[in-house]
């Protein structure tokens, strides 16, 4: 079967492998999409903190079970998607219900090979039904599922003035979910183009272009009072350690974007808000759950959500060309 691999920074190719054979408990799904996402594009530029290559990377996952055990509940041609969090089950964070912080976690096209090929084989309860969503709207669950964890992590209420930094994808999702929680949602991204395809097409319509006067900008838009709850999906330290500044005394700061190096915060800053600090890593079953259910409902602008389509056979030759573009790519899928 035809693979796409990363054989080193700003190296990938199509080769080819073996099929492979599903063992005990484990499911074969045949690909159709695979969503393309931050991650891919870290990997592909050498910047991405947990990989070793060469990597077939791919987690953003949607296809049609090939073959299942006897007695699963999926069914040959059965659309699905994939939870790309394999977890052991026993550590300490899945014993506490948290498999997305699993100590042992293998992520697929991360610490293992992923789902840019044609066949995956997977554990069983790792795969997803997607029946009434299409392909496209099942490789997309997995990035939108970030965000909605992340909203979930937040606990936001109605009443709350939200902020989140970053407008792509993943601060996308969030900004989605938030407001479906009943949030007044600003978005704030250095990219003009991304905040008018939010505004014009997503039904996020307050947006502010990042600048030297930003905290100026956002207190004057909350009466000096700041946000309850800011997200920084930007993933960029600089930027995760400024939105400190943008968080109401009492309010919190959930950080979904995850770089290298060490992230330092002024601390009278920090203490005299008492800042309520959240990690936010991948996502959880219910995550996932609440995001078809979105979706079913016609909650999610999925159609606007994909910006580009890429054939898989293209992707050596489009990668990079999908990161010179980034300004005006939200969410690429590629075709296998």
């Amino acid at each position: 079967m035809r693979i796409i691999v990363c054989h080193a920074p700003f190296d990938v190719g199509i080769a080819t492998a073996p099929e492979p054979v599903a063992s005990e408990g484990e499911v074969l799904v045949r690909i159709r999409r695979v969503g393309l996402c931050g991650t891919d594009y870290h990997i592909f530029a050498g910047r991405h903190p947990f990989l070793a290559y060469p990597r077939v990377m791919g987690h953003e996952l949607a296809g049609e079970i090939e073959s299942a055990p006897q007695g699963s509940i999926f069914r040959k041609g059965q659309i699905v998607a994939i939870n790309p969090y394999l977890y052991c089950g026993t550590c300490i964070a899945c014993r506490r219900g948290k498999p997305n912080a699993c100590a042992n976690i293998r992520v697929l096209g991360v610490h293992i090979d992923g789902g840019m090929c044609e066949m995956i084989a997977v554990p069983e309860r790792a795969v997803i039904d997607a029946t009434g969503l299409t392909l496209d709207q099942a490789a997309m669950l997995e990035f939108l599922a970030i965000g909605a964890h992340a909203v979930s992590r937040a606990r936001l209420s109605a009443e709350d003035r939200v902020l989140v930094v970053g407008a792509g994808p993943i601060g996308i999702a969030t900004a989605l979910f938030a407001q479906l929680d009943g949030a007044t949602v600003t978005l704030v991204d250095r990219r003009q183009a991304r905040l008018d395809y939010a505004r014009r097409n997503l039904g996020l319509d307050r947006t502010v272009l990042a600048g030297p006067d930003l905290a100026a900008t956002l207190a004057e838009r909350t009466d000096g009072e700041m946000f309850d709850t800011a997200f920084d999906a930007t993933g960029v330290l600089a930027a995760m350690a400024q939105s400190l500044a943008f968080v109401a005394n009492g309010g919190s700061l959930v950080l979904v974007g995850v770089t290298q190096g060490d992230l330092v915060f002024d601390d009278p800053e920090f203490h005299k808000r008492e800042t309520t600090m959240l990690a936010s890593r991948n996502a959880l079953a219910a995550d996932f759950e609440r995001v078809i259910a979105a979706m079913r409902s016609g909650q999610i602008p999925s159609d606007a959500l994909q910006t580009h389509k890429v054939e898989a056979e293209d992707l050596p030759q489009q990668i990079p060309l999908l990161i010179a573009e980034a300004d005006n790519v939200l969410k690429a899928i590629a075709h296998f």
